[in-house]
């Protein structure tokens, strides 16, 4: 398969003062290392994952791999162009969206909007307008075009933003957290709305998200950086097959019970356990070694002191996967 986005060894590091003074002075500064010798593939249209807990170096490579960050070492190429040799090749072809609602002029239209980012990008007015309109019918807000974006719900911004970054109908995109904040059924729209722009319009998206479950659900291949260092590459299905070791089992507790995942921590076999209180109820997820610990020695230990209302086990998913590679 070609290769349309391809990293040599990219890093970048960052130089930490512990104050202002100091900074001024020259005193006390840290090397910090946000992304360390990167060495990923991107294949043509493809939906490309870029996992990793907050820091890990997600959006600084995001920045470098679109020229807007230089890296420390390493290079990339973009479309056989290399970004440091050939940074205007590089910006003609891709573009970036990111979450949030920045960015955007609140009072104009949506149309409008993009009429201004179409006449950056040098569109030809004859071509200008039919674009902007299949644009904003292909995000779904055709309807509120002609509406004023301080009247937008952030669903709808964030649809806007997608548009705008589809204006001069880029080979890449790169979308970096796209659904964040947004309730779920618009942000299961907005997934459907990305998917298409692989298999429809014939885009390569390279995806930076928090859930486990929509990277699951849309990407063709996944990458996992922690701490600025590759730690997994390959398809959700193989990722789960290869580390999905860790069995997840919900446990529900009547009343609220504080601090009970510090009883089951310390067990053997015992990989995480989270917890969570609602209506008077405690949500236990905890993940589990089958060749270490059962289940049934967990529900035992629990119902010593614990009223149990139920328990639900689980296959292993993405989310297990990801908490398993990234906990230390």
């Amino acid at each position: 398969m070609e290769s349309v986005i391809k990293t040599y060894d990219i890093s970048r590091e960052y130089i930490e003062y512990p104050s202002f003074f100091k900074r001024i002075r020259g005193e006390g500064s840290r090397i910090i290392v946000a992304v360390d010798n990167l060495n990923i593939s991107v294949h043509r249209g493809e939906l490309f994952g870029f996992l990793g807990p907050n820091g890990a170096g997600k959006t600084t490579t995001i920045k470098m791999l679109s020229t807007l960050l230089l890296p420390t070492k390493g290079t990339a190429t973009i479309l056989g162009n290399d970004i440091l040799k050939a940074p205007n090749e590089v910006r003609k072809r891709i573009s970036v969206v990111f979450g949030g609602e920045r960015g955007l002029y609140w009072r104009l239209s949506g149309r409008d909007n993009m009429r201004i980012f179409a006449e950056l990008y040098g569109l030809d007015s004859s071509e200008r307008m039919d674009r902007i309109d299949m644009l904003l019918e292909l995000v779904g807000i055709a309807d509120r075009a002609d509406s004023k974006v301080e009247t937008y719900s952030k669903g709808m911004k964030q649809r806007l933003h997608l548009a705008r970054g589809l204006v001069h109908d880029p080979d890449i995109l790169f979308l970096d957290e796209p659904t964040l904040g947004l309730d779920p059924t618009i942000a299961h729209e907005l997934r459907k709305t990305i998917r298409n722009l692989c298999t429809r319009e014939k885009k390569t998206v390279f995806l930076t998200t928090h859930y486990m479950f929509e990277a699951d659900e849309l990407c063709d291949r996944v990458a996992i950086i922690h701490r600025g260092t590759l730690i997994a590459n390959d398809t959700p299905e193989n990722l789960k097959r290869q580390f999905g070791t860790v069995t997840p089992v919900t446990i529900l507790l009547r009343g609220v019970v504080p601090q009970v995942e510090h009883v089951l921590t310390s067990r053997k076999g015992v990989h995480y356990v989270e917890s969570g209180i609602q209506d008077n109820t405690t949500k236990l997820k905890v993940g589990l070694d089958q060749d270490k610990v059962c289940v049934e020695d967990i529900v035992s230990l629990l119902e010593k002191t614990h009223e149990i209302i139920s328990v639900e086990q689980g296959s292993p998913t993405l989310e297990d996967v990801f908490l398993e590679l990234t906990r230390s």
